[in-house]
């Protein structure tokens, strides 16, 4: 009892009490006697195929009666045959990984029944052609005619086709498909990961294609190997019919009183009907391995694969059966043959593109039933009505109907807006969806985020935008107002003036121009919306393996994943690109050891990436700066609250000089945008983000830089202060 309680996992010995006891020792008997009752042991697969070797083994050493080589004949025949049917319905060879495993039953099976017949043609070949069995002598009646030459040319026949044709080649293509599947695991095996990483594909799939990975390589690594046994056979049985064949006739005149023509006669007979009962099989085995690994990556049955290709190009039947009636008509050649295959090429030729045709239209009935029922079903689906576009431009009626004209350069220039900001930002914007909206004013557009109105403007259809600047309103007839996108002075004029307002000098703006300059701002404003987590992940799967290996080392032990998307959200909150992804990195990894909060790491990180900045930000290699005063620099140095430590716990400004400090900061910054100039608010590192944030409410695309965010050998041209 104790040895049956050690075999028991510990988990099932819980519970206290005899009553407890006893119930475990019922659990320990009966899990114990399982095994013996329902396991694999007693399958009969497993029985069939152990007495199988068994018998195979047995037959190497035993006498076998005649009745039961006609048995076993009869099997290895079958067996072949049934081996040569499954290899061509596969659709790929890995559903038969098992061949090389059975290739080896097969041969040795063939072997086994070889040896047993030689022990019978050599002990009993005296006796007459029925000695070693009806199978053999069957063969040598009806393959031979009679006549054992005939046999011996047929079976060297047999051996040539086999050994020097269809073995050689399957032995070569198993090689060079074992070398090209071992060379190609690494990469694979690569793809599977980038596709896991990207989300394409989840862990359980994963794990399939690895799994399959694994066996296609062990498979093509087996029929290397396996394709020996096929070309050994036909050697062995080469090597068998010659023993027979000698050693019959020698065993035969020598032991059983047999002349010699007569002892050749006999023994020939056998022996080559021994010989072509083994190659026969051997044979179709031998083309049932070349199926296999000629196969190679095509998927689908041998039938689909060759009828499928062959008949794929009727112009090539019917050049084919031109020719096979031009062999017809040719003089010493039989025409109906040759005639009888032509036309049935023709046939297949003009009925091909046909049935393809049909199809073609089947397939495009069904493919447009299935997609009106699928938009039916979205129709009239609830989940649909709760998915929200992250980019969504909704088009009055009038608008709508006045860009479908220039429906293509409003995508190609979209597009071209998208390919521009990956360029510049080092990440891809949502697609931006284009839709009609009829509660909109006719001449109006909307643009939503995530769903939410977020910007709206009517244009003035037949009409274009001058902007002005600083420089005087036009003499032609219009109307003052300010562009949507940056709020510039702008003139809308009526469209027949055009060329008379450039001639001017005056910069002209179509109502489309003016619509997707309007879009580009406030995606610009919304680019921290718009990086998801998945956009981050695909990022971070684009790093080369030094960077990876970087990642691995701040992520997640230092910084979690969401925290470092915060980290980019707020870059690109102030307009900052993230194309020098691996330079961000590196500052995070400088700082995330000492510092958890996302708001002050990107400190340090703007101050890693200084020079990027200010490159981004210079006008022709110039930094035009608006400094903060000396005064309100040092109310803002008042308004932080710091703990015992030192660190900024608090920003707090009295609301009164809040509002002044707006007051004066517009005056001041409006006289420069109106000027058209491209310019930086520049102010202590401490309150920075803090004045960030009050001027965004003022301006949103001015840029807040600190002192140490200038790098060095920026040329620095002031435009005064803030005072």
């Amino acid at each position: 009892m104790k040895q049956t309680l050690g075999a028991v996992p510990a988990a099932r010995l819980t519970g206290t009490g005899p009553m407890s006891v006893a119930k475990q020792e019922a659990d320990v008997q009966q899990a114990a006697a399982k095994p013996f009752i329902k396991g694999k042991f007693l399958t009969g697969s497993d029985i069939g195929l152990a007495v199988g070797i068994i018998i195979i083994l047995t037959v190497l050493f035993l006498p076998v009666p005649a009745v039961v080589l006609d048995i076993g004949l009869a099997f290895s025949i079958a067996f072949s045959v049934l081996i040569l049917m499954v290899a061509l319905w596969i659709q790929r060879p890995l559903d038969f990984s098992a061949f090389p495993t059975v290739l080896l039953i097969a041969t040795m099976m063939r072997l086994s029944l070889n040896i047993a017949t030689t022990r019978v043609i050599l002990t009993h070949g005296n006796e007459g052609y029925l000695a070693a069995g009806h199978v053999i002598h069957g063969f040598s009646q009806f393959v031979m005619g009679g006549d054992f030459v005939i046999g011996l040319v047929v079976f060297a026949i047999l051996i040539i086709v086999n050994f020097l044709v269809i073995t050689k080649g399957a032995t070569r293509i198993a090689e060079v498909g074992a070398r090209f599947t071992l060379d190609a695991i690494p990469g694979k095996q690569m793809a599977i990961d980038a596709d896991l990483s990207s989300g394409l594909i989840d862990e359980k799939e994963a794990q399939r294609r690895r799994r399959e990975l694994e066996e296609e390589s062990s498979f093509f690594g087996s029929m290397d190997g396996a394709s020996k046994f096929v070309r050994g056979d036909a050697i062995a049985g080469l090597i068998i019919t010659a023993v027979n064949i000698f050693g019959g006739i020698v065993i035969g005149a020598t032991r059983h009183g047999m002349d010699i023509s007569q002892a050749a006669d006999v023994f020939t007979k056998l022996s080559v009907g021994d010989g072509l009962v083994t190659q026969i099989p051997a044979l179709i085995v031998s083309l049932a391995a070349g199926l296999l690994v000629s196969k190679g990556g095509t998927r689908g049955s041998a039938d689909q694969a060759i009828f499928g290709q062959l008949g794929a190009y009727p112009k090539a039947l019917l050049i084919a059966a031109l020719l096979l009636f031009i062999l017809g008509v040719m003089p010493g050649l039989p025409a109906f043959p040759f005639f009888l295959l032509g036309g049935a090429m023709a046939f297949v030729g003009i009925a091909v593109p046909r049935r393809q045709a049909r199809q073609r239209e089947a397939d495009a009935a069904e493919a447009g039933k299935k997609q009106r029922e699928a938009e039916e079903q979205e129709r009239n689906s609830v989940k649909a009505s709760l998915e929200t576009n992250q980019i969504e431009l909704c088009l009055g009626k009038q608008l709508s109907a006045r860009l479908i004209a220039s429906q293509e350069e409003l995508a190609h220039r979209v597009n071209k807006m998208r390919r521009k900001f990956a360029q510049e930002y080092g990440f891809v914007i949502p697609e931006i969806k284009v839709t009609d909206d009829i509660a909109l004013p006719p001449k109006s557009y909307r643009i939503k985020i995530h769903g939410t109105a977020v910007a709206s403007h009517e244009l003035r259809v037949g009409e274009i935008l001058v902007v002005l600047g600083e420089r005087p309103v036009p003499s032609v007839p219009g109307e003052e107002v300010r562009e949507p996108a940056f709020g510039m002075r702008a003139y809308s004029v009526p469209e027949t003036f055009t060329a008379d307002l450039r001639r001017e000098g005056y910069m002209t703006v179509d109502n489309l121009s003016v619509l997707l300059t309007h879009l580009s701002e406030i995606v610009r404003n919304n680019l921290a919306q718009l990086l998801s987590y998945k956009d981050m992940r695909i990022l971070l799967d684009r790093l080369g393996p030094e960077y990876r290996k970087l990642l691995e080392d701040i992520c997640p032990a230092h910084i979690s994943y969401s925290g470092l998307q915060a980290v980019l959200k707020l870059l690109l909150a102030e307009r900052i690109s993230i194309r020098n992804l691996h330079l961000i990195l590196e500052a995070i990894a400088e700082i995330a050891p000492l510092v958890r909060r996302p708001e002050m790491i990107v400190e340090h990180v703007r101050m890693r990436m200084a020079q990027q900045i200010c490159g981004d930000l210079s006008d022709n290699g110039v930094l035009n700066v608006l400094r903060l005063g000396n005064r309100w620099d040092l109310v803002f140095h008042q308004s932080l609250k710091r703990d015992a430590k030192g660190e900024i716990v608090e920003f707090d400004i009295d609301p009164r000089l809040l509002e002044q400090f707006g007051t004066e900061a517009s005056a001041a910054i409006r006289k420069h945008f109106d000027n058209g100039e491209r310019f930086v608010l520049v102010s202590s590192p401490e309150a920075r983000p803090y004045i960030r944030m009050i001027i965004e409410r003022l301006f949103a695309t001015l840029p807040v830089l600190s002192h140490v965010e200038i790098a060095r050998g920026v040329e620095v041209k002031s435009l005064g202060a803030i005072s």
